[in-house]
């Protein structure tokens, strides 16, 4: 397939689908306590208030510090989702550490696959140095090798703004590893609309079943086209996020200002440092009464005191909108 061909032979206006069910997935943000310990309560209540909104859960993603967590972290977040989550479906992020010019480590993601399924979970495999510094071909046998050891699994394809080992593959590898049957969809974080409906009209053509995932933030709107969404935004107020969905669905008008206000939320919350988006998260959640304190990972970069006020501000006005649903 020709990129720039297939850029031009898509028309944004005619991949509009009206009233779609969405599928909604959504990073849970790993809470801390004034001493530095892991607030485990606040996250298991907002993993619950999560499921019960009608989302799914995604731990250890980035919003859980997935790069800056330990093991043991990452497996207590798994044991204590699998608790809450109760046999309701959650997925688990599989993170590789290495460095630039490292080698494929599959036993290493072997070892991560086998931690979230055996907590009952579904594996979405982090891309790594060692995933993507080869070619098209390599890439892919890197996918089907890791494909047999699981049931389903998602792929994410990163942009390097958020990671320099991130890469967004070509859509001839993509088409490719839509062909991986057990591969249930990919998150797709480039903030390229254009790359996105890429994606989208491919699956369209290929493979209909295929989740694409968006991860884009500051384009929350892709839903209105073919994506459904694994987002680190909608860990900020699932319920504003649901109910949102559901009036897509119900053709109801009102989704629009809804989905504004979330859009200016994220539009907020992941400036520049877009890693500080999770202190945002951190203080969205804490002034909504939904976390103990709005500490971060320490080695996470903040936020000013100053964003409180746009935030409460913010936080009151979709709450004013949920009132009247």
């Amino acid at each position: 397939m020709n990129q720039s061909a297939s850029t031009s032979s898509i028309n944004p206006l005619t991949m509009i689908m009206p009233q779609r069910k969405i599928t909604g997935m959504s990073a849970i943000l790993l809470p801390f306590l004034a001493d530095g310990e892991i607030d485990w309560g606040s996250f298991e209540q907002h993993t619950a208030a999560t499921l019960d909104a009608g989302l799914t859960p995604a731990i250890n993603m980035d919003t859980g510090y997935a790069n800056l967590i330990t093991a043991d972290v990452r497996q207590e977040a798994l044991n204590r989702a699998t608790a809450v989550a109760a046999g309701r479906s959650f997925l688990g992020g599989v993170f590789v550490s290495d460095n630039a010019g490292a080698a494929f480590q599959p036993d290493a993601y072997r070892s991560g696959i086998a931690e979230v399924q055996a907590s009952g979970g579904t594996p979405i495999l982090f891309q790594s140095y060692g995933l993507t510094s080869g070619d098209d071909d390599q890439i892919l046998a890197a996918y089907q090798t890791l494909a047999q050891e699981c049931d389903s699994f998602y792929a994410f394809e990163l942009g390097n703004m958020f990671a320099p080992f991130g890469k967004i593959y070509s859509l001839e590898l993509y088409e490719r590893l839509l062909g991986i049957s057990n591969c249930a969809g990919a998150k797709h974080s480039s903030l390229n609309r254009v790359q996105e409906w890429q994606r989208i009209e491919l699956r369209n053509r290929v493979r209909p079943d295929f989740l694409v995932l968006t991860g884009n933030d500051l384009a929350i709107d892709m839903v209105m086209y073919g994506s459904d969404y694994l987002l680190g935004l909608s860990t900020f107020h699932p319920a504003a996020f649901a109910q949102r969905d559901q009036w897509w669905a119900d053709g109801d008008a009102r989704f629009f200002q809804l989905n504004d206000q979330l859009q200016y939320l994220g539009m907020f919350a992941f400036r520049a440092p877009v890693p500080a988006y999770k202190h945002s998260a951190a203080m969205f959640l804490r002034m909504r009464g939904k976390l103990e304190t709005d500490q971060t990972h320490p080695e996470s970069p903040g936020r000013p005191d100053s964003d409180r006020i746009v935030l409460q501000q913010i936080a009151a006005d979709i709450d004013a909108m949920l009132a009247d649903a």
